[in-house]
């Protein structure tokens, strides 16, 4: 059973589908280390080869060996601007098929569906791509093409129930359910015929093997078309985390952060505008952050000639700040927000209307009357009237199904889990939990925060669950 149905639970259905990739004969790899052990055993699936000796001397942009191997093979040299051919070649073989089910609230797709639709995405468009269906030929047959290279999330929700459907996955697929615990039984306590089950055919699924003596209890329910909320519960020796990280804004832990004009969603401003509740005539939008989303709201707000007042922690010349991480050539959108936040500070009037920025300050209380006070690091207080506060800094997963909240899974088991500082301790090379055996996590309960990096942990995930 699959938590979630994001790209990380979307791509491991796929291969424990029975699509089961190899090496492509006669292909050529830019890395020769690679390409000579990938020429050792042609005839052997990736999936069914040892993922730390191919992956061992990989580097690039994520910390996980699996993620960088499964990324370099399907996209050789992506990341010096090349566009070589995937190095795999992809065949069902139906009798390795794992049967599986992947349930998720929304549709596939996971967060994806929930984000504004014309937001364009951080990431090249051919990196949001799954295996085996390259998403910027799905965009050719749509007859549009990518924008600065980079792809709107809503082509990219839609590219991933497409994805679904010409895969021939939505059988496996139960959306509108929402999981409310998992937890370990004995595996004598389990009757064949007490499992109210959420799949038609449901004999072939739940025939635990004569070894498992415990087995995963999964309990929620299913959002009927009518409303109604229907109960299940499902026993499996496996159960795979991949419930992302969108579920739980973080919060400031201030005073009056629970007001009604406080909000900790961007679709709350779009809301606003929508409903003309604010407009030229406002007092200002407060944007609390100085991540993506921040700037998201940032440059909605200057698009609609909101006035906004933009408050975070770090220095503007903070190496951390994501700003500072960017190509200015490829997000000239962001780099504009940086350059705002340099030059439109609330000492220094800059070329920029309707905008002040505010770095090295933190909220110490919202006010009833919409009057925010904010603190600099020398103690000194300023006040400032608005007519809606956004706090963007960031998301936690949420994990109340797990017991303690998954806590005891993580790497510090002292403190929440979090996908940057605290994600769950899994093995690099099969995704499995450290503490619990038969329990894997995906994305960013893993650590992997972007698309093309979470699917080395469902190839890592499904080799090890091919073995057992």
């Amino acid at each position: 059973v699959f938590l979630g149905n994001g790209p990380s639970g979307i791509c491991l259905s796929y291969l424990l589908s029975g699509y089961i990739p190899y090496f492509k004969r006669g292909s050529l790899h830019p890395h020769p280390i690679l390409q000579r052990k990938l020429e050792e055993a042609p005839d052997v699936s990736i999936l069914d080869q040892d993922l730390e000796y191919l992956s061992e001397g990989l580097e690039g942009r994520s910390h996980s060996p699996v993620a960088l191997l499964f990324d370099t093979l399907q996209r050789p040299d992506t990341d010096f601007g090349g566009t070589a051919e995937s190095v795999l070649t992809w065949w069902q073989e139906t009798d390795r098929a794992i049967p599986h089910l992947v349930l998720g609230r929304n549709a596939p797709g996971g967060a994806w569906h929930s984000i504004e639709g014309s937001m364009v995405t951080l990431s090249k468009g051919e990196w949001m791509g799954l295996p085996d269906l390259p998403f910027k030929d799905w965009l050719k047959q749509k007859k549009r093409g990518l924008r600065n290279n980079r792809a709107t999330a809503g082509d990219i929700a839609q590219y991933y129930q497409h994805y679904v459907m010409k895969k021939g996955l939505q059988k496996n697929f139960r959306c509108g359910t929402v999981v409310t615990s998992v937890r370990k039984v004995s595996a004598e306590n389990v009757s064949s015929h007490a499992q109210k089950d959420l799949q038609e055919d449901s004999d072939s699924l739940w025939n635990l093997t004569e070894k498992s003596t415990e087995v995963f209890q999964v309990d929620g329910f299913f959002k009927t078309m009518k409303g109604d909320k229907e109960p299940f519960s499902i026993h499996a020796e496996n159960v795979v985390l991949a419930t992302g990280t969108y579920d739980s804004p973080t919060w400031l832990g201030v005073k009056g952060e629970n007001l009604s004009y406080v909000h900790h969603q961007l679709s709350a401003l779009e809301k606003a505008v929508k409903n003309g509740s604010i407009g030229i005539m406002s007092d200002p939008v407060l944007v609390v952050g100085a991540g993506l989303t921040a700037a998201d709201a940032i440059l909605f707000a200057h698009h609609c000639n909101i006035p906004v007042i933009h408050v975070f922690r770090r220095r503007v010349s903070d190496p951390g700040l994501i700003f500072n991480q960017l190509p200015k050539m490829m997000y000239p959108e962001y780099h504009k927000v940086h350059q705002m936040m340099k030059e439109q500070t609330a000492t220094c009037a800059g070329p920029y209307e309707c905008y002040i920025s505010l770095p090295e300050h933190h909220v110490l209380s919202f006010g009833k009357d919409k009057k925010c006070i904010f603190q600099d690091k020398n103690g000194c207080q300023k006040v400032y009237k608005v007519s809606l506060a956004l706090v963007l800094t960031g998301s936690n997963p949420n994990l109340s199904f797990l017991p303690n909240n998954g806590i005891d899974l993580a790497m510090d088991s002292n403190q929440p889990v979090n996908p940057k500082r605290n994600p769950l301790d899994v093995d690099p090379f099969t995704y499995e939990c450290t503490q619990e055996k038969g329990l894997y996590a995906l994305g960013p309960l893993a650590g992997d925060n972007f698309v093309r990096f979470v699917q080395g942990g469902a190839l890592a995930a499904a080799s090890s669950l091919l073995k057992k």
